[in-house]
């Protein structure tokens, strides 16, 4: 099949294969593998990692090459694109490589530590007339999509409230030191907050007004921003919250039919929770929990549409919510289901968007800019906390139409 062409001018319409590397092999390049096996004009061609020992681990077990660093991966001759899932510190950097080597890029989210970083990244991109897409988030969620495609139709007339809530133990998984950092794009609100603003503003059209939130460091043992209370009013009148608890007492699952973020049955926790009575573990043996968990996870298609928390929504003349098999749609008529199917994944959403966008099928919508105005609700929730005052948005975009 004939490869995407990537230099200066990007890929034509007529392109049919993609072939993509993968920077930093952790939790998520581990995760775009089954969506990259599946995609037909997708091939994975090559993976960078700093880590020797997962460099022997997946050394020909998957077909790829294996660089020690992205650097010396943009030099295979059979490359167009780049998946960017290293560290959030690094992506301004690893991007700008990526650019320069005129690769087009998929960037993990948060994009970028600050504001600043991001737009680096945005103008590199445009600049040189390449794709840089943001994700994986859970705004590929197909009960989303559903959602917004059920607003876009106007058959519940103007969206007017959305309601999110999703609470996990976040802060109790095997974490990086940097995860926890805020000054490094870490903590809820940069790494969870960025689903639930993605959510949020693409249900609601995308023009955040202003943002006023209360953000929540309550554990001494396990420092960082563990949750969450923002309130995003939108330009159109429109509202929406966000709540999340990362500190693993009460779960969501029990509102979500006890289906869990990824769309597999999750059952209630009702014995302490792993770890909590235990020692601390070393930086070392915390990288090893992660690498494990992340190596035992089942990121392809799963028999319900994933829930990632519940998220209500609230137009004129209807309610909606998330259902074990799609969606739950309330009116004066009464109420109705809509099923949904679950054999595309989320990534595979994310690999399709960013196949189409670079051969032109179709805009992107998770775009440089997209993901800037969803970091930007992030930076703002964290500073409205901090000044008690409601923060004013600068660099929001709207839902981008045929994306």
């Amino acid at each position: 099949m004939k490869a995407l062409e990537n230099p200066g001018n990007p890929a034509p319409a007529t392109a049919s294969r993609l072939r993509l590397g993968i920077a930093g092999f952790g939790t998520a390049g581990r995760s775009m593998l089954p969506a990259i096996a599946a995609h037909p004009g997708c091939e994975l061609v090559a993976i960078a990692d700093a880590s020797h020992s997962l460099r022997e681990e997946i050394g020909g077990a998957l077909g790829a090459a294996v660089y020690p660093s992205l650097a010396s991966m943009l030099d295979h001759r059979d490359l167009d694109a780049v998946y960017i899932a290293t560290p959030t510190e690094l992506h301004l950097e690893h991007v700008l490589l990526a650019v320069a080597a005129k690769k087009h890029v998929l960037v993990e989210k948060p994009m970028a530590e600050n504001l600043q970083r991001a737009m680096a990244m945005a103008v590199a991109a445009e600049e040189a007339g390449l794709v840089c897409l943001v994700g994986h988030s859970h705004g590929y969620d197909m009960p989303v999509k559903a959602m917004r495609d059920l607003i876009v139709g106007g058959t519940l007339g103007r969206v007017r409230m959305v309601n999110t809530w999703c609470y996990s133990d976040w802060m109790h998984r095997p974490r990086r030191v940097d995860e926890l950092d805020v000054r490094l794009g870490g903590g809820v609100t940069y790494r969870q907050g960025s689903h639930q603003f993605d959510i949020l503003r693409l249900l609601c059209g995308g023009m955040v007004r202003s943002v006023r939130a209360k953000t929540f460091d309550w554990r001494a043992e396990r420092r960082g921003i563990g949750a969450h209370m923002v309130f995003l009013d939108f330009e159109d009148g429109a509202a929406a919250t966000a709540i999340y608890n990362g500190y693993g007492g009460f779960d969501s699952a029990a509102l979500c039919f006890n289906i869990g973020e990824s769309g597999f049955s999750q059952p209630p926790r009702t014995g302490p929770r792993p770890g909590a009575d235990g020692p601390r573990m070393s930086v070392q043996e915390e990288l090893r929990a992660k690498q494990e968990r992340a190596r035992n996870a089942n990121w392809g298609p799963s028999p319900h549409p994933p829930f990632f928390g519940l998220t209500v929504v609230s137009c004129e003349r209807g309610d909606i919510r998330q259902s074990p098999q799609g969606l739950t749609v309330y009116t004066d008529e009464g109420q109705r289901d809509i099923p949904l199917a679950t054999d595309r994944s989320p990534r595979d959403l994310v690999l399709a968007e960013l196949y189409d966008a670079i051969s032109r099928k179709a805009p992107a919508l998770h775009d440089a800019r997209w993901g800037l105005a969803n970091l930007e609700v992030c930076d703002a929730a964290i500073a409205s906390s901090a000044s008690g005052s409601e923060v004013l948005l600068r660099h929001q975009v709207r839902v981008r139409p045929g994306a």
